[in-house]
């Protein structure tokens, strides 16, 4: 086998708008405490070649996908299946997604991002050398809880306390996996590491650009070789329904939770790395999808009845209200407008209201990483580890697009955000069947990858 890494940074230029927390907060920024990166690793053994890309970004795009293999392709003849694109959803970077009111786009940025993406895949393409895998786990159980199921953002003396763990850690993650690869000699060139969980341990109120938990923590972790030596890339799990212990704390006490919650994260990972194991060699395979997810069947009138309500709700709201809850209201309200408004227009169109996107699959021996576009909730995750017989599936989050969440059966049985609002906060439709469509999605791509 060789393998090859890439790192491009990608920072915004200072004063872009943040995406995460909200809509329409004008959350421009003001610094850069840690810079942003495209981190990539390629694989190539008996004639076939993968690359994956991890970018500190909220999101992108299928379109910003596609344009990022059209420069691959042009330039090292790598297919589409080959190139898996994901993000780390940290919420202190730009908008590169479909997120209507959470935080204004930055043209220019956008412009150029697939450039600096492909660069990041084209250095790990040129930089493929002789390699050997190895694969490891370590416990990781004082970081996450799960916010729909447990207590949310615990008191910060209690959940920064040295042995903190969740009420209910089974719900989360608690170990987190890395893929290591290293040199003929054991020198280490590069690692991705895995886990689920929200990057949100700051606030709204914060302004800096960085890339939460999983940036500092893997610059923390490059940091411990020299320069340029080993690259990492983090690889967001199922994260839909689970946060880190520190999130919504005032300003001042977010930026210093940064630090402990991305050290144990870290610690974590270098524990994996040191524990590694070799992998056997197998045939990398890589297959690829177009699905459509269904979506609930609303129908024109009944879209033109919920946006008249919204609309009616905004007449004499003012956004500088003095209560908190009436501003943020008429925030959220503005985005369902907005979204209402086009998806009546589509419909009117006549245009599908079921857009298409993609499941990806790539095999690294026992290793299958199964990524879909959902921010993947942790019951969909276990359903599909139970299902498939690859002895070390990875479920992964942001794959090549941004459509939403995909709630397990409880959470879309009792409505509400996850279920109902945030598709609209995409422009789209609610989904009908989220949880059985992606197990069963999943699944397929990685009955496949079995061969």
């Amino acid at each position: 086998m060789r393998a090859g890494f890439g790192r491009v940074e990608i920072t915004p230029r200072i004063g872009v708008e943040l995406c995460g927390f909200g809509p329409f907060l004008c959350r421009h920024s003001i610094g850069i405490r840690d810079r942003l990166w495209a981190r990539a690793m390629a694989l190539e053994e008996e004639g076939r070649t993968v690359l994956i890309v991890s970018c500190d970004l909220v999101g992108i795009t299928g379109e910003l996908t596609a344009r990022v293999r059209e420069k691959i392709w042009a330039r090292a003849g790598l297919s589409d299946d080959a190139v898996l694109i994901c993000c780390t959803h940290t919420h202190s970077g730009p908008n590169t997604g479909p997120y209507i009111g959470w935080g204004a786009p930055d043209e220019p940025y956008l412009e150029t991002l697939p450039n600096r993406i492909a660069r990041a895949g084209l250095d790990a393409l040129a930089a493929l050398r002789p390699a050997r895998l190895f694969f490891g786990r370590a416990p990781c159980r004082g970081f996450a809880l799960n916010r729909e199921y447990d207590r949310d953002a615990p008191p910060l003396e209690e959940c920064l306390r040295a042995g903190w763990e969740a009420a209910r850690p089974e719900l989360t993650d608690t170990e987190c996996q890395a893929l290591v690869v290293r040199d003929e000699r054991g020198g280490l060139m590069g690692f991705a590491s895995y886990y689920g969980c929200h990057p949100v341990v700051c606030c709204a109120q914060t302004r800096f650009i960085h890339g939460d938990w999983p940036g500092v923590a893997t610059n923390t972790i490059e940091r411990d070789y020299p320069e340029g030596q080993a690259t990492g890339l983090f690889l967001q799990g199922a994260q839909g329904d689970v946060n880190s212990c520190v999130v919504h704390k005032p300003e001042t006490e977010s930026l210093l939770a940064l630090d402990v919650i991305a050290g144990r994260y870290a610690r974590a990972v270098r524990q994996a790395i040191a524990a590694a194991q070799p992998v056997e060699s197998h045939p990398l395979t890589a297959v690829r999808e177009r699905v459509v997810f269904s979506r609930k069947p609303w129908e024109e009138g009944y879209v033109a009845r919920l946006l008249a309500e919204t609309e009616a709700r905004l007449q004499g709201v003012e956004v500088t209200d003095a209560t908190a809850t009436a501003e943020w209201n008429a925030r959220m309200e503005t985005v369902y407008a907005i979204a209402l408004r086009r998806i009546l227009a589509r419909m009117r169109r006549g245009e599908s209201l079921e857009p298409e996107t993609e499941l990806h699959g790539i095999r690294i021996g026992p290793i299958a990483l199964l990524g879909s576009p959902f921010e993947t909730f942790q019951a969909i995750k276990n359903e599909v580890c139970a299902a498939v017989g690859i002895p070390h599936p990875l479920v992964l989050s942001f794959v090549n697009d941004s459509v939403g969440y995909a709630p397990d059966r409880t959470v879309a049985a009792r409505g509400g955000y996850a279920q109902d609002k945030v598709p609209l906060i995409t422009g789209q439709l609610p989904y009908a069947r989220a949880h059985e469509e992606l197990v069963e999605g999943l699944v397929r791509i990685a009955r496949r990858l079995a061969g």
